[in-house]
């Protein structure tokens, strides 16, 4: 269920409000052109500056939008996992297919509290959970042997990884077995992920180029390493530009210039400086998208 490309959707937003009518449409747009999933509320879907209310509102759009078409996995972590708990309890409410968990972060707990924190989230959910490590944003690691630990509860069924260490994520791939899903959290190691093991991507490229990102995974599933290799360097430039600040600014920027969204982010975020939106364009325009 939770293998090929994944879109880590932004949320957009209209006058300081989430847009539900643009987000409706750019899931219908992700899902024609061929992505396998949907992630609302992760970091791409600025989840740290959403209300409560919104972030299950985002929930349930998405679940509505992508209903009997792609599966969803709502991002429901937190740094508190009795919060964690209550935002996953409300996706399964809404009807998400899972729930992607991160890692806690600013309070840092030591290995044994990330055991600690997933083993009670999963405990109380009935939804199969996949856990997100991405040490660049929450400052705190999760180890290969935390996460084969995990890998034995019974709904713990994958991770997205993000740490940018293969020798960390083939040692998760070696330690978990093959019925584990490990996942691309950083599209530009998708391809060498795939090569190692990897089952797919929660990709924040998708959600302008989703049916590249599905056709990546799909080519190393089916063993064509000269396609997928072609499509890693195809999409090198994209990959690049949509991280020259912080993510999801330029992602955004990227959505409206192609007239999906509003060019909306929240503060602390701010949108694109004139330099980089120009080279925002540049790419876009060499791609056909603008």
């Amino acid at each position: 269920m939770f293998e090929g490309a994944f879109v880590a959707i932004v949320t957009p937003f209209k006058n300081g409000k989430v847009d539900e009518e643009s987000l409706r449409s750019l899931i219908e747009y992700q899902i024609s052109d061929g992505a396998n999933g949907i992630v609302p509320c992760g970091t791409t879907g600025e989840s740290a500056t959403l209300s409560h209310e919104e972030h299950d509102l985002v929930i349930r759009v998405a679940v509505e939008a992508s209903k009997g078409k792609v599966p969803v996995l709502a991002g429901t972590g937190s740094n508190s996992t009795q919060e964690a708990i209550k935002l996953t309890q409300h996706a399964q409410d809404a009807g998400a297919d899972g729930s992607l968990q991160i890692t806690p972060y600013y309070n840092k707990p030591s290995q044994e509290g990330l055991y600690q924190h997933f083993s009670s989230i999963a405990a109380d959910t009935d939804l199969p959970v996949i856990l997100y490590n991405v040490p660049g944003r929450t400052s705190v690691n999760m180890n290969p042997a935390t996460v084969a630990r995990l890998a034995k509860i019974k709904n713990i069924v994958g991770i997205k990884e993000a740490s940018g260490s293969l020798q960390a994520i083939s040692e998760i791939i070696d330690f978990c077995g093959k019925d584990f899903i490990v996942l691309s959290g950083d599209d530009a190691l998708l391809w060498p992920i795939l090569a190692i093991g990897g089952k797919g991507v929660i990709s924040v490229s998708a959600n302008i180029l989703p049916g590249k990102v599905a056709e990546m995974c799909k080519a190393a599933a089916d063993g064509d390493i000269a396609r997928a290799r072609s499509l890693h360097y195809e999409m090198r430039e994209v990959n690049d530009v949509l991280f020259i600040d912080t993510n999801p600014v330029p992602v955004k920027a990227a959505l409206h210039l192609m007239g999906k969204i509003e060019n909306e982010v929240r503060t602390p975020l701010v949108t694109l400086s004139s330099s980089h939106l120009e080279s925002v364009k540049e790419v876009l325009n060499k791609h056909g998208l603008y």
